[in-house]
């Protein structure tokens, strides 16, 4: 009895002890709860005061603040790298222009309309054409949209009256393409634009006015010259003025590329076309580096690079076609292709090196003749016979080892797809052809003749070849045998991609070729170019006949004879005679690759002559 109510007791106590420790629990959260409830009616009795002041003591205020300013996210457009020839002189660069810049966002859809009816006359842009540049951005973008750049000073001050009236509306400095030389080299620099639609789907990153390459060099080495466009988040007020910078992303200036292009040889071939058409190709002779490249029509580059008026746009879609580079396109050879021909002859082995043949006034095949130069020259070799271009040699080369063997080794030395026009970066051109049987039964739906036979021989009938083709052809015998691989930057001068490939002829067969080309210029038909302002060359004249035009005017050569460096091939289209047209041309790059001394010296003098 007495344990049970000990035990009673006992658990008595245990009950008690536990509720005392409940309501000391139930104490502590009462106090959390009502510190917590202060704390948050505190707060919110803040967050109300801070209200009352912003929308009843400061309303007035701020409302006109958030009206007048407004924060701007800047593009900041990046300097396009310069162009550079292969000495530092500069081919394309920047120079300070203003551009016409309007915010959407801070517009209303029928505001735009005024606007652009506004800005219209100053800009010389139409009113369709402005609202299409809006329109292209999202209404609520933060980015602005370039209506115009290069500005002339006097609309820019015609501007400034203007621009207080229009929210949105500003005119900013920023660097503008310039190509200080303006035709020069137009077809190898290209020409800059804003990018297409197509190519900001192309490239999200670009923003809106993004200037790119759309031609040439500017066009193939973009992502090199471009850079990287910045950003500045600034402050305006109601009339565009910036009241603090907020913060900056800098632009990052495109890099500047160097090309293989001479500025001085390329201006004196582009004097010596003057409003002839047609082109001039220079290569080093080793490297194939591109030391000129000029075609004529051609076009300035710079009126890319502002507003064209109707009359200069009409005047680049004329039947004159300046955009065609006549570099890379294909004209017939002429007597500049019995180089060929004189490779294909002693590589076959029926006419080595010291052959002789008996040429006359003319050959007749298939009851047709075929005419020779002044009559014949009698018992000649390779050395007369390219130095006095006589035809009646090489007809009986050509009909003696077939069109086959000479379209082989045209080949060889350049002439179709083994002179690669990827590696220029131009885009487009044509390659050169040299058909065989097969080529003209498949292309021409005809069959071949003998008479076809003897017109390839001397670079008529169906062979074409271009400039560029023609260079890499010279730049084979100049070099020792080695087909060159064109290209215009200096960086890939020296990479495997560009290193000169061996055509396969022998010692013997370049030495009679070169031996017959220095005879053109000391007793042939180049004597033009032995006149003592140059060193001795090498060289063959051409004169390509055209039915029911004027003949083309064609001229190879390197030099100088002893040591050769560079190579030329030029075309005058309807020039007539090679050595009347062409070869002067090439005596200009020459003095200009050389330098031109102030008095003509002796042939024997000229040989010591360094460039």
């Amino acid at each position: 009895m007495m344990q049970r109510e000990i035990s009673s007791v006992s658990e008595f106590r245990l009950a008690d002890k536990t509720l005392q420790k409940e309501a000391k629990r139930q104490s502590r959260s009462i106090h959390h709860a009502i510190v917590l409830m202060l704390l948050v009616t505190g707060l919110l009795g803040a967050h109300v005061a801070r209200l009352v002041q912003l929308q009843l003591v400061e309303g007035k205020q701020n409302r006109e603040r958030a009206e007048n300013n407004r924060v701007r996210l800047v593009p900041m457009a990046s300097n396009r790298g310069k162009i550079l020839d292969r000495t530092g002189k500069v081919l394309a660069g920047n120079n300070l222009a203003r551009s016409v810049y309007l915010w959407p966002r801070e517009q209303t859809p029928e505001q735009w309309q005024v606007t652009a009816e506004k800005l219209s006359p100053l800009l010389k842009i139409s009113v369709a054409e402005i609202l299409e540049k809006i329109e292209q951005v999202e209404p609520t973008s933060y980015r602005p949209v370039r209506l115009a750049q290069g500005i002339p000073p006097e609309v820019f001050v015609s501007l400034g009256e203007l621009i207080g009236q229009m929210r949105g509306v500003e005119v900013r400095a920023e660097a503008n393409r310039y190509y200080p030389e303006k035709s020069l080299a137009a077809h190898v620099l290209g020409y800059i634009g804003e990018a297409t639609e197509s190519d900001l789907k192309a490239n999200p990153e670009y923003p809106m006015g993004m200037i790119v390459g759309q031609m040439g060099i500017e066009a193939s080495s973009n992502n090199k010259i471009a850079g990287v466009w910045g950003d500045r988040l600034i402050e305006v007020n109601a009339q565009n003025e910036e009241l603090r910078l907020m913060g900056e992303r800098p632009p990052k200036a495109g890099e500047p590329v160097q090309l293989t292009i001479d500025l001085d040889m390329q201006k004196a071939a582009e004097e010596g076309l003057g409003s002839r058409r047609g082109a001039v190709v220079a290569l080093n002779v080793k490297t194939g580096g591109v030391m000129v490249m000029a075609s004529h029509p051609t076009f300035d580059p710079n009126l890319f690079t502002r507003k064209m008026t109707k009359a200069e746009w009409e005047s680049l879609q004329g039947p004159e076609n300046p955009f065609l580079n006549r570099a890379v396109q294909g004209y017939p050879p002429g007597s500049t292709f019995k180089i060929v021909t004189s490779a294909a002859g002693m590589e076959s082995g029926k006419f080595p090196p010291d052959s002789i043949l008996s040429t006359s006034a003319y050959i007749t095949v298939g009851g047709i003749d075929f005419n020779e130069h002044s009559g014949g020259y009698g018992d000649i070799g390779y050395r007369e016979a390219l130095a006095f271009s006589s035809n009646t040699f090489f007809y009986q080369i050509g009909m003696s080892i077939g069109p086959e063997i000479i379209s082989k080794w045209g080949h060889r030395l350049g002439i179709g797809p083994d002179t690669d026009l990827k590696l220029l970066g131009l885009g487009g051109g044509d390659y050169g052809q040299i058909p065989t049987p097969a080529d003209k039964e498949k292309i021409y739906k005809e069959p071949w003749y003998v008479g076809d036979t003897v017109t390839t021989a001397i670079g008529q009938g169906l062979v074409l070849v271009t400039p560029l083709e023609a260079t890499v052809m010279v730049s084979s015998i100049a070099n020792g045998g080695y087909r060159v691989k064109p290209h215009l930057l200096a960086s890939m001068t020296g990479t495997p991609e560009t290193k000169p490939v061996h055509t396969g002829m022998k010692p013997a067969t370049v030495a009679k070729i070169k031996e017959g080309l220095v005879a053109v210029v000391t007793d042939g038909t180049g004597q033009g170019l032995n006149d003592g302002t140059i060193p001795v060359t090498g060289g063959k004249t051409g004169t390509s006949e055209i039915i029911g035009q004027k003949s083309h005017s064609l001229y190879v050569a390197f030099g100088p004879a002893d040591k050769p460096e560079v190579a030329i091939a030029v075309v005058v289209e309807n020039g007539g005679f090679g050595s009347v047209a062409a070869a002067p041309i090439a005596k200009e790059v020459f003095q200009a690759y050389f330098g031109k001394p102030k008095t003509p010296v002796s042939p024997q003098e000229s040989t010591v002559i360094s460039p």
